[in-house]
């Protein structure tokens, strides 16, 4: 499929056919990217996502504890105080 560059404002877009947008799964936030052949978009997935989650499924299971023995330090030895 072809399309044209197409004056907005001070910058240039194109339309994407909502067939496109469909079959391609994109919604907001789009990365776009340069590359060799042109101008890639892609959906801006988060990383993270799923992971609260993920960290409340195990706290269920009581799997969401510290995975080592906390380690005493010289700081938690001393008596401090807030300035």
């Amino acid at each position: 499929m072809e399309t044209r560059l197409i004056q907005i404002g001070n910058s240039r877009g194109i339309r994407i056919p909502k067939a496109l947008v469909e079959a391609a799964g994109l919604d907001t936030p789009l990365r776009l990217r340069v590359v060799d052949s042109g101008l890639l978009i892609e959906r801006a997935d988060n990383p993270r996502e799923g992971w609260a989650e993920a960290a409340r499924e195990l706290r269920d299971r009581g799997e969401g504890g510290l995975l080592d023995d906390p380690s005493p330090t010289a700081f938690d030895a001393s008596e401090w105080e807030w300035e």
